[in-house]
C-alpha cells in the first residue's frame, strides 16, 4: 500500500469510534479544578499565573466595554491551544487542521463583532469603510476595497490557523519518513535528520501555542474596532 502523507489529516478510528470525539472531549478535562487549600499547589499557581498574563495581554487593546468578552476569548484560546498540542501526540488527530472547523469558529465570532459594532456605534463602524480625508473620486473605490477586506477577515482567521498547522504536520511527516528510509543504509545522515526532526517538533510546539494566541489576538483587534 502506497503511503499518502495526507492520511494524517483523516480522523483515525478505534473499534469504529472516531478519535475526533476524544480529541474534542479532552480539553474539557483540563479545566481548572477548585481546591479547598488556602495555598494551592505549584501546578495550580503556574496555571493561574499563565491565565492572568494571557488575559491581561488579550484585554490590553480593548476598551472597558470589550472586557465582557474576556471569558469567551480566554476559553477559546485554551480550547485551541489544547487541540493544537494534542495533535502532536502519536495516534491522535488535530481537529484544527480542518478548514471547516476553523471557519466554523471564525465566521460566527467575526460576525458577532460586526453586529455588536453596528448596534452600539453604527456611525463609527460604517466610518471604517472610508478613511478620513479621502479624495472624492476615490470614495467608491475605497469603499469597495474596505468592504472586501472586511469580509476577508474571517477567511484570513481560518486559513491562517489551518495553513500553519498543516504545513508543520506535513514537514514533520516528510522528515520522519526520511529518517526511517535512511536509517538502514545511511545511519549518519539519518542521525542528523533525526536531530532536525526533534528541533522541528519543538518548533511545532511553539507554533501550536503561537497560532492559538494569534487567532484570539486578531479577534480582539476586530472587536476593538466595534466597541
Amino acid at each position: 500500500m502506497s503511503l499518502n502523507f495526507f492520511d494524517q489529516f483523516l480522523s483515525p478510528q478505534i473499534l469504529g469510534i472516531p478519535l475526533i470525539l476524544m480529541a474534542l472531549i479532552l480539553p474539557s478535562l483540563i479545566v481548572f479544578m477548585t481546591t479547598s487549600r488556602f495555598t494551592p499547589n505549584r501546578t495550580v499557581m503556574i496555571q493561574t499565573w499563565a491565565v492572568l498574563m494571557a488575559t491581561k495581554q488579550l484585554l490590553l487593546p480593548l476598551n472597558k466595554p470589550g472586557h465582557k468578552w474576556a471569558t469567551i476569548l480566554l476559553s477559546l484560546m485554551l480550547f485551541l491551544l489544547s487541540l493544537n498540542l494534542l495533535g502532536l501526540l502519536p495516534y491522535t488527530f488535530t481537529p484544527t487542521t480542518q478548514l471547516s472547523m476553523n471557519m466554523g469558529m471564525a465566521v460566527p465570532l467575526w460576525l458577532t463583532t460586526v453586529l455588536v459594532g453596528l448596534r452600539n456605534q453604527p456611525t463609527m463602524s460604517l466610518g471604517h469603510l472610508l478613511p478620513e480625508g479621502t479624495p472624492t473620486p476615490l470614495v467608491p473605490v475605497l469603499i469597495i476595497i474596505e468592504t472586501i477586506s472586511l469580509f476577508i477577515r474571517p477567511l484570513a482567521l481560518g486559513v491562517r490557523l489551518t495553513a500553519n498547522l498543516t504545513a508543520g504536520h506535513l514537514l514533520i511527516q516528510l522528515i520522519s519518513t526520511a529518517v526511517f528510509v535512511l536509517l538502514p543504509t545511511m545511519t549518519a545522515t539519518a542521525s542528523v535528520t533525526l536531530v532536525v526532526l526533534l528541533l522541528l517538533t519543538g518548533l511545532e510546539v511553539a507554533v501550536a501555542m503561537i497560532q492559538a494566541y494569534v487567532f484570539i489576538l486578531l479577534l480582539s483587534l476586530y472587536l476593538q474596532e466595534n466597541v
